[in-house]
């Protein structure tokens, strides 16, 4: 898995900053300074728009494969006619039969779905693109959509492999150097509007309301209203997390909460287990286990596994690839929040 653009991120933090000062100093100026303003952003708005049309441009047919690709509902779509020309598009790339991380990754991006909520499908558009797609065929992908509560406006594809691993490289999500492993792939995802060629590589496991933020308000150059009018004003004050916590938060809360009750997806049907307690009901060896190779114990018949499996929706519990320090940090924040919930702080280890 390839890191994402840090760079680019503050690059967005600091073009806020600039605009927010911008607008500061526009609200104090006097009224002809203002009109003066005024004059100029609107003798520069052609050059912004030819500036956007040759982004969109660079960035249209003659760059994007317009391959054929066949959706979850059957029907046949075209990559650049179809899915994404004049559009702000989320692209991801999974297969359903992925143990590791394509199950985390939905899960994440699921999230962002719920956040953007009507409006996916309408001025956002969501795309899982399956890079196994002998085995990925329509009905395999609508049942991976139910299983993961997914509503309309995101779509699953599948197509021709070739074709599919063209469009990877085409996106740069495609790494070269792990392709001994057919299954393995980069688990960034595209974010871009084609309309005036911006586009940007994320991590799935980005703040979802981050990367909602960036999807709905930047890429829309902020043209609607804010999804939070909330001022910054009343932004919480931050804290130190710790280790077990943040493994918690990007690889766990799709699924599961401590103390909110079992997770249920739109059909009502559960997904993942309310955790508070955990660690009192479920032996410290068993636990572990669970959380470092829970895949291996699906496999092996695991009765407990299997239960929990037949219950939540089938959906598996995915091999997050936590090492030793990761699962004792994970497993002691979550005996930690149980205490905290109960009002019964626990010693750290």
């Amino acid at each position: 898995m390839k890191p994402y653009d840090v760079v680019s991120r503050w690059g967005l933090a600091l073009a806020g900053v600039l605009a927010l000062v911008g607008c500061e100093a526009a609200a104090d100026a006097p009224a002809e300074t203002a009109a003066e303003t005024a004059a100029e952003a609107a003798a520069e708005s052609p050059h912004r728009a030819a500036s956007a049309r040759r982004g969109s441009a660079r960035w249209g047919a003659d760059y994007f494969p317009n391959i054929e690709l066949t959706t979850h509902e059957g029907e046949k779509v075209r990559f650049y006619d179809d899915l994404i020309e004049g559009k702000v598009v989320l692209v991801n790339f999974i297969f359903t039969s992925c143990a590791k991380a394509c199950p985390l990754e939905t899960a994440r991006l699921k999230q962002v779905y719920d956040i953007l909520a009507d409006r996916v499908g309408k001025d956002v558009f969501m795309y899982s693109i399956s890079i196994d797609p002998e085995t990925d065929t329509p009905e395999v992908l609508a049942a991976y959509r139910e299983r993961f509560r997914i509503g309309p406006g995101w779509t699953f594809l599948t197509g021709d492999r070739d074709e599919i691993v063209m469009l990877r490289k085409k996106l740069g999500l495609f790494i070269q150097e792990i392709q001994d492993d057919p299954t393995d792939h980069n688990l960034s995802v595209i974010i871009g509007n084609q309309s005036t060629g911006q586009w940007m590589k994320r991590s799935p496991m980005e703040n979802p309301h981050f990367l909602a933020m960036q999807i709905g308000g930047w890429l829309h150059n902020w043209k609607l209203p804010s999804m939070n009018p909330d001022s910054y004003a009343n932004a919480p004050k931050l804290r130190r997390v710790g280790k077990g916590e943040d493994l918690f938060r990007t690889r766990c809360s799709a699924c599961h909460t401590i103390g909110g009750g079992d997770v249920m997806n739109t059909a009502k049907a559960l997904v993942g287990p309310d955790l508070m307690g955990v660690t009192e009901r479920r032996d410290s060896a068993w636990l572990e286990r669970w959380l470092a190779e829970p895949d291996q114990m699906l496999a092996e018949g695991d009765p407990i596994a299997t239960d929990m499996y037949e219950q939540y929706n089938r959906v598996a519990m995915p091999d997050l690839e936590l090492n030793q320090v990761e699962v004792a940090a994970l497993i002691e924040y979550m005996k930690a929040e149980t205490g905290r919930l109960n009002k019964r702080p626990t010693e750290p280890r």
